[in-house]
This record gives structure tokens, sequence and C-alpha cells, in this order.
């Protein structure tokens, strides 16, 4: 088939490389423009887009997708199938084109963990399982009919680790998913016909839900350190040299050491936080203005002169 890619970040890389590998034919690659990024404000290209120019794939970065130009140049390209990896909402000017439909690939078990951060909440909640959901894209985000799915345990992994086993078999399961559209061996499944009553849902994260509440159980805050490493990583303040500075925690261990939520206790070689219910030691952090670190280096460097996180 011929096929129309679309996707931006690091996660849809290993799809869109799976399939260049495939039997199929890339058609073009749709990415997002180039954007200033960093504290030099440099314009930068999307991973994606830097990939499809090293294999010599034709990219288009439109800014408005219902644009008549741009519409009129994917009619051009007489694609079958259009797969979607990270990307962005498509109006249905875009994705009723193909004769063979628009796919997706989504990080979560759908209907479970809809929206912009899945594999964030879902280590967030505390999940045990997630996965990587296949689809056809319909209206309402996320909510077409499944096609496939991939189950992965998350064990002890972090936000980092997990991204990346999702990214890996998300890309197995979307060259599966593509060949057995190719041989018309698929029975799409209507989420409506699922359970719903429960389902939970997975908003984009802010540098708000990052914040660290100490009134959490440890396990809760341990949790949302892990969904948030190592990025836009957890945070709470703290006071150095009678200065509030904010303070990231990137890596912790329970503990059951009984403190008042957000009281430090501090010695030559461990840091513990208190929450509702015990504590937490942290291992990896980094204070504002400063490189990550590990708790030891930190202790050496720091002078806290007020034991308590806000």
């Amino acid at each position: 088939m011929k096929i129309v890619f679309m996707g931006t970040p690091e996660f849809a890389v290993a799809s869109l490389k799976s399939l260049l590998n495939s039997e199929h034919e890339i058609a073009g690659v749709i990415t997002a423009p180039d954007r200033p990024a960093g504290r030099g404000k440099k314009i930068k290209s999307s991973p994606i887009k830097l990939f499809a120019l090293s294999s010599g794939l034709k990219v288009m970065q439109p800014t408005n997708l219902k644009n008549d130009d741009f519409i009129n140049e994917l009619k051009e390209l007489n694609a079958d199938l259009f797969v979607v990896v990270a990307f962005r909402m498509l109006p249905e000017l875009v994705w009723s084109l193909p004769p063979k439909g628009c796919i997706n690939l989504h990080a979560s078990l759908l209907p479970n963990y809809r929206g912009a951060a899945p594999i964030n909440w879902a280590i967030i909640n505390g999940e045990k399982l997630t996965g990587v959901t296949t689809f056809f894209i319909e209206k309402e985000i996320d909510t077409g009919k499944i096609i496939m799915q991939k189950e992965i345990l998350i064990e002890n992994k972090n936000l980092g680790e997990l991204h990346d086993e999702l990214m890996v078999k998300g890309a197995e399961l979307l060259v599966k998913t593509i060949k057995n559209i190719d041989n018309n061996r698929i029975v799409p499944i209507s989420q409506d016909q699922l359970n719903l009553a429960n389902i939970k849902s997975a908003p984009k994260i802010n540098k708000a839900t990052a914040r660290i509440n100490w009134n959490l159980t440890n396990e809760k805050v341990k949790n949302l350190i892990k969904g948030m490493s190592p990025f836009p990583g957890a945070w709470t303040k703290i006071y150095i040299e009678d200065k509030e500075l904010q303070f990231k925690i990137f890596n912790c261990d329970l503990s059951d050491q009984l403190l008042k939520p957000g009281e430090i206790h501090l010695n030559n070689r461990e840091i513990h936080i208190g929450c509702s219910i015990g504590s937490i030691i942290l291992a990896e952090v980094q204070l504002e203005g400063k490189k990550r670190m590990t708790v030891a280096q930190f202790i050496a460097g720091a002078r806290i002169t007020k034991l308590k996180c806000l």
C-alpha cells in the first residue's frame, strides 16, 4: 500500500522506521512546522522531519491542516492509508481521504487513557498494566474502532523507560495492523461496545500537574515522581541559604520513617521527606539553576536552612 505518515516526536520515529523497512511505500511524511526551542530559541526541526529527510522521504509541514493547497497536495499523493503516531487532531477533511482509512497508534489500552499523556497518567495512577492500541480515527479524539492491542507490564518503570518500551512495541503492532488491513483480516471493535463506565483520561501534563503534594501517601508521591521522570520532572519548593528554590526529584524509594507531610529529615547520607503515610528517600534530584545529581552530591554542596518542602 501507499502510506502517508503523520507524526512529530521521537516516539513516532520507531514506527516510521519500521514502516520504511516493510513492503509498503511511504508516499509522504507530515510533521509539525519548525519551531524555536531551548534557551537560545534556535529553530528546531521535529525528530520525524530529521529522520524522514535522512531517509529521502517527502516531508510536508502544514500550519493549517484545512488549507486548500495542502489538501490538494495530499490528494495528489494518492495514498491508500494514512498512519498517525503522536501528531495532532486531524480535521475530517483529512482523515476521511484515504480509501483504506486513517489509523492511529496510541500508547494506552483504549478506551482507558484517551488524551495527550497516556504514559504519564498510567504510571501516576499506579496502574500495573498498560499497552498500545491501533484504531481508526473518527471525529472525537481517541474514540475510533479498535483494530489491535498489545499489553505491557509497567512494573517499576519510570516514564522514560516505559516510553521507550511502548515506542518499540507500538511500532511492531503498527506493522502487524497494516499487514492485516492490507490482507482484509481485521475486525474492528467499536469502543461503545466496551465498558466505558470507569475509564480514566490522560490530559496534557503541565507544571501544576508535576508539583508534588506531600499530603498524599508515599506510594502516590513515588508514582508521580516516576510518571514525570526524566521530563518534565516532579517538583517542590525548598529553602537553600534562605532562598526559596524549585527542587526537582527524579528518583526515590519508599521509607516508613514517620515525618509530617513535607518535613525533611537530613543526615550525612540520606534525605527523607514526609508524606501523609510514610515518607520517601531521595535518590536523584535537581536544584533550580543546577544540574541533575545524586543525593550524595546534593548533600555535599547544599546548605539547607529550612527543613520544609512547600
